[in-house]
């Protein structure tokens, strides 16, 4: 009975979400106040039914009602409560409906904290929230179904929760990745929706800024906790894996440290209009490329989910059409987006836009790295292997000249920067680096000492310089208190 409620749950979920993303849209364009303020309660009620859902499956795991497909193939009764609850999400249809209920919960969240937007840009960011819900949820609904059954006849006895998963790793990190991933639909759905309404200056880069960081800070802690999990379980070493999987997560970084970056710009000189919307969209469709390729069968990894090619094609179809979509409008939107402010060579913007090229680069190294040799082999073109030689080696070129402006950012200026000021604070910030590398590598065992020394400066003289920025803060701040 639990289960068929889920069921209920989730197929409600699914109307509701067709009504979001119908009803406050057309609101939008026909000026109607009533059907915009539709908007919220609509949010509320899809995220209940999506929570509804998630908790009768956890419930049939929790209870290894193995009628249930997903709980037979993916649990037994031998299982602690707590993997039972993670196994609940440790197969491709479980871990679906959580990606549902995180989107939903977005969803809510913005209708809850949005109450200093225009009526009008509510709506219509909720109604893209609500259409891409709508996908989501008929994915899970219609081809990845968690709650379908096996009667008559099932078995006794569950199949068991693969052992790799059976650690503290899986427990948080799915949860916090999808946070990330699906965080970033909110800033594209603020995006799309300033397309839309031709709207965007300081105040609307200042409303999307704090959703971006949060998504962005959930993606970090999930691929954190990814790669102690790999590691712990796997034996992985080294600072990054370069698994497939691992790339898919690794690309919306990229896109969203550089978007979080171009956001700050906008708020705070009105420029990077065109940037700031692009990367919007890019973070979010490269979470998207990730969801496809480690659901459609297509990479092999060790932690891919293997499905039929239906899924495959589903997600496919629905990942180009949100693309496509998005980039349509934005094409046709260029001419409200461009920036009119203007700044010198040696500025912070200057430096800002350089680290976003640098990032971007980064994330299609690893684009083409990840999907080349899927290419190659469907081209007819053979089988190739692309992996740690090669990312290592383009990352080495990308990383000094990255770490170099990182470190010289907070000292440079808006619009326009003299040299000369800057010549012996960033010369006493280097020593500083270079004493600091030099102290830690005299401490370390075993390791590649030109590699290691380059690695310690650059992150030293990071760190240095962000510290220093910070102390000079503080001082201006307790100088203007006392004044």
């Amino acid at each position: 009975m639990i289960v068929e409620a889920g069921q209920l749950a989730l197929t409600f979920a699914f109307a509701l979400s067709l009504l979001l993303s119908t009803v406050p849209l057309y609101g939008s364009f026909t000026a109607n106040q009533r059907l915009l303020l539709l908007a919220k309660p609509l949010a509320f009620g899809l995220f209940i039914f999506s929570a509804v859902a998630m908790a009768a499956l956890i419930y049939a795991f929790c209870t290894s009602d193995f009628t249930v497909i997903n709980v037979a193939q993916n649990s037994s009764s031998t299982l602690p409560w707590y993997y039972q609850i993670t196994a609940s999400f440790g197969s491709h249809e479980g871990s679906m409906l959580l990606w549902v209920l995180m989107l939903c919960g977005w969803t809510a969240l913005v209708a809850q904290f949005s109450k200093a937007l225009p009526l009008l840009l509510q709506g219509r960011i909720l109604g893209i929230l609500g259409l891409i819900s709508a996908g989501f949820i008929a994915f899970s609904l219609f081809m990845s179904n968690p709650f379908a059954r096996s009667l008559p006849f099932y078995p006794v006895e569950g199949r068991d929760l693969n052992p790799l998963l059976q650690d503290f790793g899986m427990i948080m990190h799915p949860p916090t990745l999808y946070m990330g991933y699906v965080g970033f639909a909110v800033a594209f759905a603020f995006a799309i929706a300033a397309l839309m309404g031709g709207r965007f200056d300081s105040v609307w880069a200042r409303w999307v800024r704090p959703w971006a960081l949060a998504a962005w800070l959930f993606l970090t802690l999930g691929i954190m906790l990814g790669s102690w999990w790999a590691y712990n379980e796997l034996g992985w070493g080294g600072w990054w894996f370069w698994d497939p999987v691992e790339n898919a997560s690794f690309m919306p970084w990229l896109a969203g440290t550089a978007l979080i970056h171009s956001l700050a710009v906008t708020e705070k000189r009105g420029t990077f209009k065109s940037w700031t919307v692009l990367l919007a969209l890019s973070a979010f469709a490269l979470s998207l490329v990730g969801a496809f390729l480690v659901r459609s069968g297509v990479l092999v990894s060790v932690h891919s989910f293997a499905t039929d090619p239906g899924r495959g094609l589903y997600l496919l179809a629905f990942l180009l059409v949100v693309i496509g979509g998005s980039l349509l409008l934005y094409g046709s939107r260029m001419n409200s987006v461009r920036s009119q402010a203007r700044y010198q060579l040696f500025s912070r913007e200057m430096l800002l836009w350089g680290n976003n090229i640098f990032l971007l680069t980064a994330c299609l190294i690893v684009f083409l790295g990840t999907l080349f040799p899927l290419f190659h082999k469907e081209l007819g073109l053979g089988s190739i292997s692309i992996g740690e030689p090669f990312f290592n080696q383009m990352f080495y070129y990308l990383t000094i000249p990255f770490a170099l402006l990182l470190g010289l950012g907070p000292w440079v200026r808006w619009k326009q920067q003299q040299v000369m000021p800057l010549i012996r604070p960033l010369a006493m910030v280097a020593v500083a680096a270079l004493i600091v590398s030099l102290g830690v590598l005299a401490s370390m065992q075993s390791v590649q000492a030109n590699l290691a020394l380059l690695g310690m400066l650059l992150g030293a003289w990071v760190g240095i310089s962000a510290l220093a920025e910070v102390m000079l803060r503080l001082r201006q701040f307790g100088s203007i208190s006392k004044g």
